[in-house]
């Protein structure tokens, strides 16, 4: 088994809240993500594709035909956005990491053809990262 990846960048904002709880509660909970105009970050999306690589190609997946899958199915739809607002696969969720990144990831399961989706790491700053593999 080898395991390709491809790296996309975006930027969009946030605010971390959640509606069934009191200001109070949503304060104590998310802190300053909570802020109520939002904040944002400059995310790094990593897209882990798993397989055997083919004979005929020496690929287990084109990562020009990778790159076309991330960017159509999310990047057009996160970069410079409001994830609480704009993003449809986002609706009536929290927009913290764990939460987008699994969106992701419903996102492209059913879009990779050449070898399986294997992982989606999304890096919210340099040091806090979620990884997600499917249920």
């Amino acid at each position: 088994m080898i395991y390709v990846t491809r790296r996309e960048v975006f930027s969009a904002s946030h605010r971390l809240f959640n509606p069934e709880l009191s200001d109070e509660e949503n304060e104590i909970i998310f802190d300053k993500c909570n802020n109520y105009n939002g904040h944002g970050h400059n995310y790094v999306l990593e897209v882990v594709v798993a397989g055997e690589v083919n004979p005929r190609t020496g690929y287990v997946i084109d990562l020009k035909k990778l790159k076309k899958i991330i960017i159509e199915n999310v990047i057009k739809k996160v970069d410079h956005k409001n994830l609480n607002l704009d993003v449809d696969f986002l609706k009536g969720k929290i927009p913290t990491a764990e939460n987008i990144a699994i969106g992701i990831w419903e996102q492209l399961e059913d879009k990779i053809e050449e070898g399986e989706l294997y992982s989606v790491k999304l890096y919210e700053t340099e040091n806090n990262y979620v990884e997600y593999k499917g249920k």
